[in-house]
């Protein structure tokens, strides 16, 4: 939890607010879209559910329409969330970048416009097998959700808890050009940090209005994770002169 609250700080930081700006202005843009979808698929739906039932069967509006509302809101938020990460993804990468750098006091080589332009693709790319190793499971576990009232929403829960840890800890592994395999084993090898991190971040996308600034928060408190904890594991010159003295803090937190 240390990490996000982190983020939450780091996004208020002199030199990073710029990179911030454009990933934030993406989750605006996107979410304003989703809940204006929402508003009319939800009359659309209610309309519908009190159209086609038959008379004797009206007592099913009670149970039919919240479990709709239910599947629609949660289908929306996770469908524009993929879509704000997909698109904003160059500029999150850029935005780890910038506050790695700041934090582990390394000057990392400014390609220009061109370097960053080249880079898209990868990015893209990577964000593509995220959602190829998220989707199937999804699935599934969308189904676990609508039909076992108490473990399905347990197991959706943990499972966007984990996929919210590899959605964010990926940036600046795939700045430092880390495979995916790679980066999931090593999120695994500290279960409590990771997953304590995108518990977090998962409580932070259900409240309302502040969810819309969760994305560059978790992107900052991911890189400040991977600056203290994970990436000595791939280099360990890249350990952070500060790592212990954060380690130490995450600890009381």
């Amino acid at each position: 939890m240390y990490y996000f609250f982190r983020g939450l700080t780091l996004i208020h930081t002199k030199g990073l607010k710029r990179f911030v700006l454009i990933p934030l202005l993406i989750n605006l843009v996107l979410f304003s879209l989703a809940f204006y979808i929402l508003l009319q698929q939800v009359s659309a739906m209610v309309a519908a559910v009190q159209q086609y039932l038959p008379d004797w069967l009206h007592w099913l509006e009670y149970l039919l329409i919240p479990l709709g509302v239910m599947s629609l809101v949660i289908g929306l938020a996770y469908s524009f969330t993929m879509v704000a990460n997909f698109i904003a993804a160059p500029f999150n990468g850029l935005l780890s970048e910038k506050v790695e750098a700041h934090l582990s006091g390394r000057i990392i080589p400014d390609t220009g416009l061109a370097g960053f332009v080249k880079d898209i693709p990868r990015m893209l790319a990577r964000e593509w097998q995220k959602f190829i190793y998220a989707l199937p499971r999804a699935i599934v576990l969308f189904v676990l959700f609508l039909f076992l009232p108490l473990i399905g929403p347990v197991l959706w829960f943990l499972f966007t808890s984990w996929l919210l840890a590899i959605q964010y800890a990926d940036y600046p592994y795939d700045n430092h050009k880390i495979d995916f395999r790679t980066m999931r084993a090593q999120l695994r090898s500290q279960p409590g940090t990771s997953f304590a991190f995108g518990v977090t971040v998962n409580i932070a996308c259900m409240i309302p209005l502040f969810n819309l600034f969760v994305m560059p928060i978790a992107v900052c408190g991911a890189t400040a994770m991977w600056v203290d904890k994970l990436a000595a594991q791939n280099d360990p010159a890249l350990k952070a002169p500060g790592a212990k003295a954060y380690n130490k803090l995450d600890k009381y937190c």
